[in-house]
């Protein structure tokens, strides 16, 4: 376990391979743990980072640090502290309006974004996810029983229920639409078609976005895209990592195994 103190707190955080960066931000349940499928297969050409937020996972716990601009400011703090320059960021769920986030307060540290299960407005997130019972009771409700998810059953307890809560009253004072109506960075949206937790955004929504935002949906996935169709997933994440700097990620309609899919 590799740890790193930010404020005098403690952060965890674990790295794969070698190659330009890339750093993974988990959602509202679970930790880095369940990344560990898309770091390996990312680490054959990418340094992949992952940690856990503050209130997840083996990182500190209090309260204070629970809002949104403070778990933006912990990726900062974190890329800063380890040296890391332009950085690709892949957020699922929290992390990846954390990753929106950063991304519009330092566009040029980021030099691509790939959101998962994201919801750019609070009426996209499920009643059930916004008033949760127990982080282990979102586990339950959002994975399959089948191996592959128990990393997120496995450190769903770790979580601080308040840390969830926080969040999503952040969310709730803001909308992400309007920033992602004025993107420059290339952006790639996925979503799970059978998402019970985050409503996906209409088509023609997305549409209306810059060039540079494109969203695809992987039909068979639920709010674990990168569990649920990991073979799939994992091709469109390295596809997507391969773009040349400022390529739309639109370009990826063109390959045959997502022309199918692409939303």
């Amino acid at each position: 376990m590799s740890v790193v103190l930010i404020d005098e707190k403690i952060v965890h955080y674990e790295v794969l391979g070698r190659g330009r960066p890339i750093l993974f931000l988990h959602g509202w349940v679970g930790s880095w743990r369940y990344w560990v499928p898309a770091m390996q297969a990312a680490a054959m050409s990418f340094r992949a980072y992952a940690i856990d937020l503050w209130g997840f996972g083996d990182s500190a716990k209090e309260a204070e640090d629970y809002s949104l601009q403070k778990q933006t400011d912990l990726v900062e703090s974190f890329l800063r502290t380890l040296g890391i320059g332009k950085i690709a960021l892949i957020g699922h769920g929290l992390g990846a309006i954390v990753a929106s986030l950063f991304a519009r307060q330092f566009p040029d540290a980021v030099d691509r974004l790939m959101l998962i299960s994201v919801p750019f407005e609070i009426r996209a997130v499920s009643p059930r996810l916004r008033n949760p019972v127990s982080p282990s009771d979102l586990a339950e409700w959002l994975t399959s029983r089948e191996p592959v998810a128990d990393p997120v059953r496995q450190d769903a307890p770790k979580t601080d229920v308040q840390a969830i809560v926080t969040s999503l009253n952040g969310l709730d004072a803001m909308s992400l639409l309007p920033m992602m109506d004025t993107y420059l960075t290339p952006c790639l949206v996925v979503h799970g078609e059978m998402d019970p937790a985050v409503a996906m955004t209409a088509y023609e929504r997305i549409l209306a976005m810059p060039e540079t935002v494109h969203q695809i949906v992987l039909e068979h996935s639920g709010h674990f895209p990168m569990l649920d169709e990991s073979s799939k997933f994992n091709r469109l994440l390295f596809d997507f990592l391969s773009l040349d700097s400022g390529e739309s990620p639109r370009e990826l309609q063109l390959k045959e195994e997502w022309k199918r899919r692409v939303r």
